[in-house]
């Protein structure tokens, strides 16, 4: 079944870095402290800019990248992890006293969308507190075919595109973040490496698609024998090769860092399962040949 991605209205005279929409708060830290201006090349300078067809595709390839297109796959609980995985990108719940390492993601979404106006189902708007209302995936599992996981479903197939312009917002938002965070005899060659990035569609693509895929590389949570696998370490990595656009060096990079991740990780099916299918992802991180979407 192919998706459309409906109400994607982001322009890009309307979407740089720098801004921030009035409804958005002021970007933070991981302490929770405002993010501080660097003076390498300030966040502001970096434009994440994608017209709404560009848009569309990006969020057509994260959906492909997570889910391969199929609707059954927008709610979804992957062996191996203690938390459900839902939507286009995957994003994250966590059931009431899980604390998990990764960053949490699907409850940020809701609240997107509640901003957005969307028609959100009443027993979701319902859950107080806001936790996956599953505790484990045997749980899952025994409901996956009730009324209200196919309400799930069908609402989080007819808002694709909004969840496709929180996945923009998200690598937007980070940008400023991952600069300020980088070493300080790293900071320009990160801000000039972001900077290339932005400049072609396939490039903002891999920017949204790795930090919705592996996080901006700023939560101390998210460390194996204390080494990172975000956006900030993926940058970190590059090359710098002259002879090698910034995607194509981002695409080595992305490489190194996740091969490193599953050989840290004490549970094999990082390196037997994952790591296959996370190199394959990597593989769309390149300019796409046209945006004539099919109907």
């Amino acid at each position: 079944m192919a998706f459309k991605f409906p109400g994607v209205i982001l322009l890009a005279s309307l979407l740089s870095l720098g801004g921030c929409d009035s409804d958005e708060k002021e970007p933070t830290s991981g302490s929770g402290s405002p993010v501080a201006e660097n003076s390498a090349m300030p966040a502001g300078d970096i434009s994440l800019a994608l017209t709404a067809a560009q848009l569309d595709w990006v969020g057509q390839q994260v959906f492909l990248n997570e889910c391969a297109g199929r609707f059954e796959c927008l709610v979804h609980w992957n062996e191996g992890e203690a938390f459900p995985s839902l939507g286009i990108g995957h994003f994250i719940w966590y059931p009431e006293g899980v604390d998990g390492k990764f960053v949490e993601s699907f409850p940020a979404l809701i609240e997107y969308m509640q901003q957005r106006q969307a028609s959100i189902p009443e027993w979701l708007r319902a859950i107080q507190p806001f936790d996956a209302p599953w505790p484990d995936r045997q749980s899952f599992l025994a409901v996956l075919d009730s009324p209200e996981m196919a309400e799930l479903r069908e609402f989080l197939a007819g808002t694709q595109g909004i969840q496709a312009e929180f996945i923009f917002r998200r690598a937007r938002q980070s940008l400023a973040n991952v600069i300020d965070a980088a070493p300080a005899e790293q900071k320009d060659d990160i801000a000039e490496r972001l900077d290339a990035l932005s400049q072609t569609p396939g490039g903002v693509y891999a920017i949204m698609d790795y930090v919705n895929f592996k996080g901006e590389g700023l939560a101390q949570t998210e460390r194996y024998k204390g080494e990172g696998w975000g956006l900030l370490q993926v940058l970190m990595a590059m090359s710098g090769d002259p002879e090698e656009t910034a995607i194509q060096q981002f695409q080595e990079a992305a490489e190194k860092v996740l091969t490193r991740r599953a050989q840290n990780a004490e549970d094999p099916i990082e390196r037997e399962r994952w790591l296959p299918g996370w190199l394959k992802r990597l593989q769309t991180y390149k300019e796409p040949a046209a945006f004539d979407l099919p109907e």
